[in-house]
């Protein structure tokens, strides 16, 4: 058959791409054809995306993809969740989006149960309460700009709001949607009686389409400002979890993923939402996916930490790679000291390894003085945390998780999957590293009918690309550990 090819756009917390994928129908190609950053902007005390300039970068890519050769006949964008844009009458963006880590969302959860029960939220949306979920998002801006929302006419998610500039077509794909604790979990569509509840209008909200729609063709202006032919506009996964996860290359059905990044995603795939006591008590989310099944999962602070910290040591005149700080990680002393990874302290920017040792210091444990001890302090905190959760999941699901896929940019810490294989006790897989861009094409794939299904797509994504494979290793090392790790965060959670 002839090569097709198509265009991802993948916008991540801290940089973007744009990925050719190209499919010769038995295998697929990955190449990326430009790289950005996203750097969020600090206005006036507030916090924001500068979304402009990601829309200006993504018709740099779509220039960049035609300049290497490749004719594209589609393209998808996916990003990360619960952040919105909100468009006038005309069409015209007001202002640009906060961005989740903004503090203007402070109190609000608190004030949500106000206005309904804690327990009942969960059972309606199924979500883990996360103080930037758009819910909150959107409390904040009635209480302290409401003439902007009086003036917005539509909202639109990252994914769907950068879709819309080029097309001109508004529309809220399923996955993204799911994200913003305003999706009804049980039929799907919004729940427009929370929204009255919480004083959030729901004329703004539009129609929800599935992932794997077709959509339309790139506006004309657009196609004549780039000198490029026709496009197609495909609603992938535009949650970017989402769209990793339909990447995992999983058979059968006794695993849990872990797509790795700034965030750590870690859960299973169910067919049904998972909302019951003892989800509640832990904190899941049921998040929709491609095939509007559920990712039942939770967030977890991720390699944040560490970007943080190598963040905080290079401002400070210190150019560490990642395997520089890695290397000083193996030459520490394991199991000194742990962190919650969760815990409120690391949420914000700043200086992050201070506020590593900061934690040490409330709950009463060595201090870590090196940059090596407090690398190895956050990796082995979150090796700790995964084998944490994949015991939940196994609660949860009533069965064991034999394995675990980790997939994205994180997969490539090679300290951390070992650590994670140790600690679990069960075999990580780790790859592919492009998760999210692949799952984006496979939607790509899949909306054109080239791809059946997702079991067949994740059979191509086993053809296509290698694994690494790491089997645990004196897993009766950890147990010691994994005692005072439980022990610390129950602690931490008793204070609360």
């Amino acid at each position: 058959m002839k090569k097709m090819t198509m265009i991802a756009v993948d916008l991540g917390a801290g940089s973007g791409r744009t990925m050719a994928g190209c499919y010769d129908g038995s295998r697929l190609e990955l190449a990326e054809t430009h790289r950005f950053p996203n750097e969020p902007v600090m206005v006036n005390g507030s916090l924001y995306w500068d979304i402009l300039r990601l829309y200006h970068e993504i018709k740099q890519g779509i220039l960049k993809t035609a300049g290497m050769g490749y004719k594209a006949d589609s393209i998808g964008i996916d990003t990360w969740g619960v952040d919105y844009g909100l468009l006038d009458v005309n069409g015209d963006l007001l202002g640009n989006p906060y961005h989740y880590r903004d503090n203007r969302t402070d109190g609000m959860i608190e004030a949500a149960f106000d206005r309904c029960s804690k327990k009942q939220m969960y059972e309606r949306a199924g979500l883990q309460f996360m103080k930037f979920n758009t819910l909150y998002q959107l409390m904040a801006a009635k209480k302290q700009q409401p003439h902007i929302l009086d003036k917005a006419e539509t909202l639109l998610f990252i994914p769907d709001l950068l879709r819309y500039f080029l097309t001109g077509i508004k529309s809220t794909e399923y996955t993204i949607a799911s994200t913003s604790q305003l999706l009804d979990v049980q039929t799907g569509d919004w729940d427009r009686d929370m929204m009255e509840k919480m004083g959030i209008p729901s004329h703004i909200f539009t129609e929800i389409i599935d992932a794997c729609t077709r959509v339309g063709p790139i506006r004309e202006d657009v196609l004549k400002e780039l000198n490029i032919p026709s496009m197609e506009a495909i609603a992938v996964a535009g949650h970017d979890t989402a769209s990793a996860v339909a990447a995992v290359p999983a058979s059968g059905e006794d695993y849990a993923y872990i797509s790795s990044g700034t965030w750590s995603l870690m859960g299973i795939e169910s067919g049904e939402p998972l909302i019951n006591d003892t989800t509640f008590s832990l904190s899941f989310s049921n998040e929709g996916g491609v095939i509007r099944n559920k990712r039942v999962l939770k967030n977890i602070m991720g390699l944040w930490i560490i970007q943080e910290c190598r963040r905080y040591w290079q401002r400070e005149g210190q150019a560490l790679s990642f395997d520089e700080m890695d290397r000083q990680a193996e030459e520490s002393t394991p199991f000194q000291c742990f962190i919650d990874p969760n815990d409120d302290s690391f949420f914000t920017p700043g200086d992050m390894p201070r506020k590593v040792q900061a934690y040490c210091e409330r709950t009463g444990q060595k201090v870590p003085g090196s940059q090596g001890e407090i690398i190895r302090c956050v990796l082995e905190s979150l090796a700790l945390k995964y084998r944490m959760v994949a015991e939940e999941l196994e609660h949860v699901r009533g069965r064991r998780l034999n394995t675990i896929h980790v997939v994205g940019g994180g997969c490539k810490n090679r300290i951390l999957n070992r650590l994670t294989a140790d600690c679990s006790g069960k075999a990580v897989l780790a790859g592919p590293v492009e998760a999210t861009a692949i799952g984006n094409i496979i939607c790509q794939l899949i909306a054109r009918g080239e791809v059946k299904d997702l079991n067949e797509a994740r059979s191509l994504i086993r053809e296509s690309f290698p694994l690494d494979v790491y089997e645990p290793k004196n897993t009766e090392t950890w147990d010691e550990a994994y005692h005072r790790f439980r022990k610390l965060t129950q602690q931490e959670e008793d204070q609360i």
